[in-house]
């Protein structure tokens, strides 16, 4: 009479289990459980499969098919996640972030509302403005400020009050505190051109800025 171990080993054989022969490795639901049928109809009467062992085997079978729906549970809700992604990307393109940045696309012929970090209180504020060849073209003066975020608006003209063009401008703010004076953090304006999918999060393509995740919008407009 054939014992478990020659029935087993036949059996492992007809599905190819086997390396050298096998195209999958993986051992799935269906394989093993016509594995543990065929053990139990070619048992020994005399030496039959202990309750332990079989439960053990149940045990086996119950952790490989929920593997199997885990792996289905994953797929879905990875293919739910690009989808939303998918979503989310279309709605921000056109629309205006504010973000951490010092550039911006100015259109002059408008106020630029933008803001800066102050970490503490400060009776010395103020934002410098440079345009695109690195000259100092504007100072916003805003005086004494509270620690939190300070908003300021620059209306587009020089020191002598000309209008200037339309480009790309970077904001300098700086506090007086601790005796000393330091450069703020500033938030800007600016417009999603477009949106990048794939990795970890969404890349936003902003005019005349480049790339920034998502993450590090602040702000989303209108």
């Amino acid at each position: 009479m054939s014992s478990v171990g020659d029935v087993s080993g036949s059996f492992l054989d007809q599905y190819q289990i086997k390396n050298e022969r096998s195209t999958n490795k993986d051992l799935g639901k269906n394989e093993f459980l016509n594995l543990l049928v065929a053990q139990l109809n070619n048992q020994n009467p005399l030496e039959p499969q202990g309750n332990g062992e079989f439960i053990a085997q149940l045990a086996q079978f119950s952790q490989v098919e929920g593997i199997e729906k885990l792996n289905t549970s994953m797929g879905s809700l990875l293919s739910g996640y690009q989808s939303s992604q998918a979503l989310q990307a279309s709605s921000m393109v056109g629309r205006k972030v504010i973000v951490p940045t010092d550039k911006a696309v100015v259109d002059t012929s408008e106020s630029f509302k933008a803001s800066a970090v102050l970490p503490v209180t400060s009776n010395n504020v103020f934002v410098n403005v440079y345009n695109s060849a690195g000259s100092v073209v504007s100072r916003i003066n805003l005086g004494e400020k509270p620690a939190g975020n300070v908003s300021f608006i620059w209306d587009g003209k020089d020191s002598s009050g000309n209008l200037l063009p339309p480009g790309t401008y970077k904001f300098e703010a700086q506090a007086t505190y601790d005796g000393e004076t330091k450069g703020l953090h500033t938030l800007l304006p600016a417009n999603v051109d477009s949106v990048t999918l794939g990795g970890s999060e969404l890349m936003l393509n902003l005019a005349g800025l480049g790339t920034v995740p998502l993450s590090q919008v602040q702000v989303i407009g209108q």
